[in-house]
C-alpha cells in the first residue's frame, strides 16, 4: 500500500497567505489601471471640448453679432474697419471687445436684408441656381459612371479612373484656366454654364462612390443575375439602394464645396447681378458690417440644414462594409 503524503499546516498557511497577498496586489494593479483609464479618458474629453468650442466660437460670434445693433457692432469693431483717407485700412491701436451677448436684441439687420434690400436675397437665390443643378446632375453622372468602373475591369478602365483620380488631386486654382479658355471656346463665358459644366462633370463624387460600390459583394449581383436582372435593375435596384449612405455623403460634401465658391464666378461671371452670395460677402464693406453678420447666418442654414438631415445616412456611408442589412 501507497502511503498518502501530508502537507504540513504551516506549508498550507504559507501558501494561503501567499495567494491572498497576491490577491490584494492584482486588485490594486487593477485599481490604478481603471484610474489611470479614467484620467486619460477625462483629459482626452477635455481636449475634444476645449477644439470643439473653439471651433464653434466664429459660429457663435456671427450668429450673436448678428442680433446688434449697427452703433454697438461699430463701438464693438470700428477698430478693426477703420479706413483712412485714402480709403486704405489703419493699424488697429484699439482693443477689439469681442461680445458674444448683445447688450440689446436687435432684428433691425435681418429687416433690411429680408425686406428692404432685395439685393441679399438676389444673391441667396444665385448661389441656389447654381448649386442645384451641380448637386443634382454631379450625383447622376457620378452614380452611372462608378458603376460602370466598379463591375468592370480593363487596362482601359484603370488608365481612365487613374486620370480621374490625379484630377481630384488637382487644386480648381490650377484647372481655373484650362476651365476658361474651354468656356470661352464653347463661348459660355459670363453664364451659368461655365459653372454649371465643370462641376457636374467633377471627378471627386465618382472616385467616393466608386470606392464604396467595389465594396458591395459580388455574389449579391451574382444572384440578382441569376434571377434574371439586367444592368440596370441591378444598377437602381441593388447598388443605389446600398450606396445611399455613401450619395448622401458626396452630396454634402459636394454642396458644402460648391456653396461657398469664390473664384469660379470671380472669373467665369463679370456680371456682378449673376454673382452669388458668397462672392458679394467678400465686397460688403465697412458700413455694411452688421448686414454681413446677418447675410453670413442666413447664409449657413441650408449647409446646416442639409448635414442635419443627412448625418445618419453620412454616419451610415462611412461604417458601410458592403454588408446587407437584415
Amino acid at each position: 500500500m501507497m502511503r498518502q503524503l501530508k502537507t504540513p499546516a504551516g506549508a498550507q498557511s504559507a501558501a494561503g497567505q501567499t495567494t491572498e497577498y497576491e490577491e490584494i496586489r492584482y486588485q490594486r494593479k487593477r485599481k490604478l489601471q481603471k484610474a489611470g483609464e479614467k484620467l486619460r479618458l477625462t483629459l482626452i474629453t477635455a481636449l475634444a471640448a476645449f477644439f470643439a468650442v473653439l471651433f464653434l466660437l466664429p459660429i457663435v460670434l456671427t450668429i450673436s453679432n448678428s442680433f446688434m445693433s449697427s452703433s454697438e457692432i461699430s463701438s464693438n469693431y470700428g477698430s478693426v474697419f477703420a479706413v483712412n483717407q485714402n480709403g486704405g485700412k489703419v493699424y488697429i491701436s484699439e482693443k477689439v471687445n469681442l461680445k458674444f451677448i448683445p447688450d440689446m436684441v436687435s432684428f433691425s439687420q435681418y429687416i433690411t436684408v429680408l425686406f428692404k434690400s432685395p439685393d441679399y436675397l438676389l444673391k441667396f437665390w444665385n448661389s441656389v441656381i447654381l448649386v442645384g443643378p451641380i448637386l443634382f446632375f454631379q450625383l447622376a453622372v457620378a452614380s452611372l459612371a462608378s458603376y460602370g468602373f466598379a463591375r468592370y475591369t480593363g487596362k482601359l478602365r484603370s488608365i481612365i479612373f487613374f486620370a480621374y483620380v490625379i484630377l481630384m488631386l488637382m487644386p480648381y486654382q490650377v484647372t481655373l484656366v484650362p476651365n476658361y479658355l474651354v468656356a470661352s471656346w464653347f463661348g459660355i463665358v459670363d453664364s451659368y454654364w461655365a459653372i454649371w459644366l465643370p462641376g457636374i462633370f467633377s471627378p471627386f463624387a465618382v472616385y467616393l462612390l466608386t470606392k464604396f460600390m467595389k465594396r458591395i459583394p459580388y455574389s449579391v449581383i451574382e444572384a440578382a443575375q441569376i434571377d434574371g436582372a439586367g444592368e440596370w435593375q441591378i444598377f437602381s435596384k441593388i447598388c443605389l439602394p446600398l450606396c445611399k449612405g455613401a450619395l448622401c455623403s458626396a452630396a454634402i460634401l459636394v454642396f458644402i464645396d460648391y456653396w461657398n465658391m469664390v473664384e469660379q464666378p470671380l472669373i467665369l461671371l463679370s456680371d456682378p447681378e449673376t454673382h452669388p452670395l458668397s462672392v458679394f460677402l467678400s465686397k460688403i464693406n465697412a458700413s455694411e458690417v452688421g448686414l454681413a453678420f446677418a447675410v453670413a447666418t442666413i447664409y449657413m442654414v441650408p449647409s446646416l440644414l442639409i448635414f442635419l438631415y443627412g448625418e445618419e445616412y453620412l454616419l451610415d456611408g462611412i461604417t458601410y462594409q458592403g454588408g446587407i442589412k437584415g
